[in-house]
């Protein structure tokens, strides 16, 4: 079920918060020697939280009574541990507080169910102990590799990641889900753990618009122009593909999503265009990289200073600046980035959708590597909303997705055109999932 499914048998009295979490143990009880998606659960008090919140009235219940929920292990949980996957913490109890989204989400009665694997700090790509729930020699895709997995898995309906560069958008792609990573700051980052405070942002996972929907109305996610009442249609849209400077990185199934995703439209009466972005996008890949080496310099001091030994190599090279990166290019960064925003906000403001790669190709084999972010990194930079839409198989029948990218502070608009758009590729982008 979907989250807004189970919501609906939860508000009718059809359904019991404690039964319906049962059933989400028993999956994942059945599948968590495989898929491996969490980092902390503990059943017994997962199920004494659902029979707290059975015994709230309904007067009284928040709109996501009872909707469980998977935390990315590097948010805060006053009640659960927060190791970052980093042998610093992992001996470390639980902590003190809520991430102010978790206390956002507990406002609303959401149940939180447990903490999902990430790799270290968010930050390295270095992946395990996850694996994809449709095929587990290959990676779910990080550094939210246990969100994505959970909610592809059917584990969790909703499922909290983090993206720095395309920490959510990738595992959406690898596990045949939608993934939003919003507007930068338009959801609180306080109590989660930071690597650049210029891209870092809050993910969101669900198997359907419709969760993220409710999502987006509990973070009081809000467009200047209002979402018309009546759906989004797809007939008469002007909808642009752009490829991108990364294109030449594109695998078969990337390339072949990207066509079938046009005639899929142009059959439904859309207009269709690839665009091709301004020169002067082609420096935001070293931009972003200047800025996370700056960044990281400052995030990864106290760790790096407190327990060396016990953190990566690559956090070591950004406190170390390797790069040897001067301060100047870092403002340049700032700046060049800075003065493109705008930009891609009238060139998107032009379409009522923008699509472009969320992945290089399907999941790679192997639970090494979460895989390459390139496709993803410019529009964390560029602090867009992105909406990563399922349904297209790659040649190994494994999915792949497609971002819908906005201008900022449109992500509502980015929902309202991703359900239909979404409700279509599903359909007929040629994935067909072998897990039930």
């Amino acid at each position: 079920m979907t989250a807004s499914q189970a919501l609906s048998l939860i508000q009718s009295n059809k359904l019991t918060v404690e039964n319906y979490a049962k059933s989400l143990l028993s999956r994942i009880q059945e599948r968590d020697s495989v898929v491996k998606a969490w980092a902390f659960l503990d059943p017994e008090f997962v199920l004494t939280q659902a029979r707290k919140l059975d015994a709230i009235p309904s007067s009284e219940r928040g709109p996501l009574h009872g909707i469980a929920i998977g935390v990315k292990d590097v948010i805060l949980t006053k009640d659960m541990p927060t190791c970052h996957n980093s042998s610093i913490y992992r001996e470390d109890g639980v902590g003190l507080v809520d991430a102010a989204p978790i206390i956002t989400l507990r406002a609303a009665g959401a149940l939180i169910f447990g903490k999902t694997t990430t790799t270290e700090f968010a930050a390295v790509t270095d992946g395990g102990p996850s694996t994809n729930p449709h095929d587990e020699r290959r990676t779910p895709g990080g550094s939210s590799s246990g969100s994505g997995a959970a909610v592809g898995d059917f584990q969790v309906p909703i499922a909290l990641g983090t993206q720095t560069g395309g920490s959510t958008i990738r595992p959406g792609s690898f596990n045949s889900i939608y993934a939003l990573k919003p507007t930068w700051g338009s959801i609180s980052r306080e109590g989660l753990a930071q690597y650049s405070m210029t891209c870092d942002t809050l993910g969101l996972y669900a198997r359907s618009v419709e969760d993220l929907d409710l999502l987006a109305k509990v973070f009081q996610l809000a467009d200047d122009e209002p979402t018309p009442a009546i759906p989004f249609n797809i007939k008469g849209a002007k909808i642009a593909f752009c490829k991108t400077h990364v294109w030449p990185k594109a695998g078969p199934g990337t390339q072949a999503a990207f066509e079938k995703a046009q005639e899929l439209l142009k059959k439904q009466g859309a207009t269709v265009e690839e665009i091709e972005l301004p020169e002067e996008f082609k420096k935001i890949k070293q931009w972003h990289a200047n800025v996370l080496a700056g960044e990281g310099r400052t995030s990864f001091l106290g760790n790096y200073l407190f327990a060396k030994d016990k953190m990566h190599k690559m956090l070591h090279e950004h406190v170390e600046n390797y790069t040897k990166l001067s301060r100047k290019a870092q403002l340049e960064s700032y700046d060049g980035v800075a003065r493109l925003r705008p930009v891609w906000d009238e060139i998107a403001g032009k379409y009522d959708a923008v699509f472009t790669p969320s992945v290089i190709d399907e999941a790679p084999i192997g639970i090494q590597s979460t895989g390459d972010a390139s496709f993803c990194s410019m529009w964390t930079i560029l602090q867009v909303p992105c909406l990563n839409i399922p349904g297209f198989a790659g040649e190994n029948e494994l999915p792949i997705g497609l971002t819908l990218v906005g201008p900022r502070y449109r992500d509502l608009h980015v929902l309202y055109a991703g359900k239909a758009i979404g409700e279509l590729f599903e359909a007929e982008g040629g994935f067909k999932s072998k897990l039930f």
